[in-house]
C-alpha cells in the first residue's frame, strides 16, 4: 500500500469532490491521477499549506478503489449528479463530471463549470492538464474533513509533503500504513465539514 500525498493551497469541494456517495478525483491533480504506480487499494491524502493557514492539517484522505477513463466517468449512471449546474446548490456549482469526447472527432470538450472561462467559455490550460491525468479516481472509502481539518499528530507528520508536489516514494512504510490504521480506526467514512473555502461564498 502507498500514499500519494500533497498539499492543498485552495479547496472548494471540486478536487477531491467528496459529495454523495463517491469521493471522486477528476480534475487537477494530473501527477497522481496518471501515475503509472498508483494502483487499486493505495491512498491519496490531501494535506494543509500556507497558503490556507493549517500546514500539516488533514483536508481529506481517499482510498482509490476505482480508476476509469472521462469517457467512462461522464457515461456512467452513478456520477451524472456531478455534472455541474451552474445556478444550482454548490455541490451542484462544484461537479467535476465535465469532460467528454466529441464522438466524431473524438476532441474533448469541456463543460461550463468551475474550471471554464466566463460565459463557459474552454480553458484550454485546465483542460489539457486535467485530461492529461488520463483517469478519474473514485472512492467509497474516503475521509473528508474540510474546514475541520485538524493537525496531524507529529509522529505521522512524515506523511505530509513539504514541496509543491506530490510525494510517496519517501513516506516510509511503517509511517503510511500506522497513518491509515490510526485514521481508519478514529474516525467514521464520509464527510466531516464543508469545503475550506465556501465561505468566500457567504461574503
Amino acid at each position: 500500500m502507498k500514499v500519494f500525498s500533497y498539499k492543498l493551497d485552495h479547496d472548494y469541494g471540486l478536487a477531491p469532490n467528496p459529495f454523495g456517495e463517491y469521493c471522486t478525483l477528476a480534475v487537477c491533480k494530473s501527477g497522481i491521477r496518471s501515475n503509472k504506480n498508483l494502483n487499486i487499494g493505495d491512498w491519496i491524502t490531501g494535506t494543509g499549506s500556507a497558503k490556507l493557514n493549517n500546514l500539516n492539517h488533514l483536508v481529506y484522505a481517499m482510498k482509490v478503489e476505482e480508476k476509469i477513463t472521462f469517457q467512462e466517468y461522464w457515461e456512467d449512471s452513478r456520477f451524472q449528479y456531478k455534472k455541474p449546474k451552474l445556478n444550482g446548490s454548490l455541490v451542484q456549482l462544484y461537479g467535476d463530471n465535465i469532460y467528454h469526447q466529441d464522438k466524431k472527432s473524438n476532441s474533448w470538450i469541456q463543460e461550463n463549470a468551475a474550471h471554464s472561462l466566463d460565459g463557459g467559455h474552454t480553458n484550454q490550460l485546465h483542460l489539457d492538464s486535467d485530461v492529461g491525468g488520463k483517469f478519474v479516481l473514485i472512492s467509497k472509502e474516503f475521509y473528508y474533513f474540510g474546514d475541520q481539518h485538524f493537525l496531524i499528530p507529529k509522529r505521522y507528520w512524515e506523511i505530509c509533503s513539504q514541496g509543491r508536489n506530490m510525494m510517496w516514494r519517501k513516506i516510509p512504510e511503517k509511517v503510511r500504513t500506522n497513518f491509515i490504521q490510526w485514521l481508519t480506526q478514529k474516525y467514521s467514512i464520509g464527510i466531516h465539514g464543508d469545503p475550506i473555502n465556501w465561505k468566500e461564498h457567504l461574503k
